[in-house]
């Protein structure tokens, strides 16, 4: 039996708040564009395939998540909406900024995902104005509007976030410490709407009656257990506000690490094949070292279209162990070269390619046998060192960065207007 903790979890101590983003992609793009204001924006997937931010202007005329942009170009052109290619390196820095505002407010705050952080609120008093607070400095400082969720737990700040963006009259905070308005909005929520509740759990628990917050919290706790096992149980108590999930403010060691692009046009040469790959290294081995991790494994796949019977198709791909874990990218650009070679056949149009490493480990003392070069560490970081400086590959591995003919389509991407000194916003009298 595992334990119940219903039963034997302390008290609540803590006080979460979690704070997001608010259409945080679209938001990004509108910070740097105050005239997109109230102009319905969505910003595109990689290679412009689908639609994966919307603003509520958006989706108001009807654009859905996931839409392939193909299907909706013509809608956005009738409509007037502003469409974006994806920009990663801004949006990051925008959330990185969000964050540093969030240490003013609070002693500890976990980073959940790029437009998503919880906030340890212990403490604190009228917590209310203090969300608008916090609200109205990332704004004022970044440009981003945000919602704040609150709560003795973090499924119930996750939940009071989600309903203070459905809720126009709660003026972007919820505050469930507020046992009020707690017992008022619960059963109002759909039990869809909960957090690590997905769309299996969702239709089961529906099939037993169980079609609101309100009514999960109530639920009896092994019948609970028994369809959603003790993950299920958890959520029950912290709707409860038993608090099972504590911030990590610490973030985990990643288990993969993953370098995959659709291109912009079909691959039909060996040379751009290895190019692409060999960038996909170089940026796995980017990631590698920002987590301090090197990989014991690299899975190296590619394949053309599934969807186009008019070409041949063909999906390979294969997994080999390194010698000795590494982040270097010198040695997973061999890695990478040999792999390319075993998988290339002449004749296809390749669409997708991709670098998987596996196996991650912390650095360690490597085994004795197998001959090192011991500048390699020295080596990374002067390279990424300059980089992050001067811009992301200005110094490279040859033949990582030739012709990129290969690059997934982004004619919509806006300038990088933070991190490039070429893509600064001019002000103009």
């Amino acid at each position: 039996m595992g334990r119940s903790y219903l039963q034997h979890s302390p008290a609540p101590t803590m006080i979460f708040a979690l704070v997001d983003g608010n259409s945080f992609y679209c938001s990004c793009e509108r910070v740097f564009k105050p005239a997109l204001e109230k102009r319905p924006v969505i910003v595109l997937s990689n290679n412009d395939g689908c639609a994966i931010a919307r603003t509520a202007e958006a989706k108001a005329v009807g654009i859905k998540m996931g839409d392939p942009y193909f299907k909706i170009k013509d809608l956005c052109r009738k409509e007037n909406v502003a469409v974006f290619s994806s920009n990663y390196p801004l949006y990051g820095d925008m959330s990185r900024r969000m964050n540093q505002v969030y240490h003013q407010f609070s002693p500890e705050v976990e980073v959940y995902s790029i437009d998503e952080s919880f906030l340890n609120l212990t403490g604190f008093s009228d917590l209310t104005k203090y969300g608008q607070e916090i609200r109205g400095t990332v704004r004022q400082w970044t440009g981003i509007p945000t919602c704040v969720g609150i709560g003795p737990t973090k499924t119930l700040a996750k939940l009071a976030n989600n309903a203070a963006k459905k809720n126009p009259e709660l003026n972007g905070v919820c505050d469930f410490t507020d046992k009020a308005l707690l017992e008022a909005m619960l059963p109002k929520i759909p039990v869809s709407d909960i957090w690590g509740i997905g769309r299996a759990s969702s239709k089961k628990l529906e099939h037993l009656g169980i079609k609101t917050a309100a009514d999960l919290r109530a639920a009896h706790i092994k019948q609970i257990r028994d369809i959603m096992t003790v993950v299920g149980e958890r959520t029950v108590a912290e709707l409860n506000g038993v608090s099972c999930i504590d911030l990590e403010l610490v973030a985990p060691t990643p288990k993969g690490c993953a370098v995959t692009r659709s291109f912009g046009k079909p691959v039909t040469d060996k040379a751009q094949m290895l190019e692409a790959l060999l960038h996909y290294a170089t940026r796995a081995g980017e990631k590698l070292r920002r987590n301090n991790v090197c990989a014991g494994a690299m899975e190296v796949f590619m394949h053309t279209n599934p969807h186009n019977d008019k070409v041949p198709y063909r999906n390979v791909g294969k997994t080999v162990r390194l010698a000795v874990p590494s982040s270097d990218t010198r040695v997973l650009i061999s890695y990478a070269k040999t792999l390319c070679d075993v998988l290339w056949r002449n004749g296809y149009q390749y669409t997708k390619a991709g670098i998987v490493l596996t196996e991650l480990v912390q650095p360690q003392q490597t085994d004795l046998l197998i001959r090192q070069d011991p500048r390699s560490a020295k080596l990374m970081k002067v390279m990424d060192t300059v980089n992050a400086r001067f811009g992301r590959e200005t110094v490279s591995i040859a033949g990582a960065n030739i012709g990129r003919r290969w690059r997934p389509q982004a004619g919509l991407r806006s300038p990088n207007y933070t991190t490039d000194l070429e893509g600064l916003p001019v002000a103009r009298a």
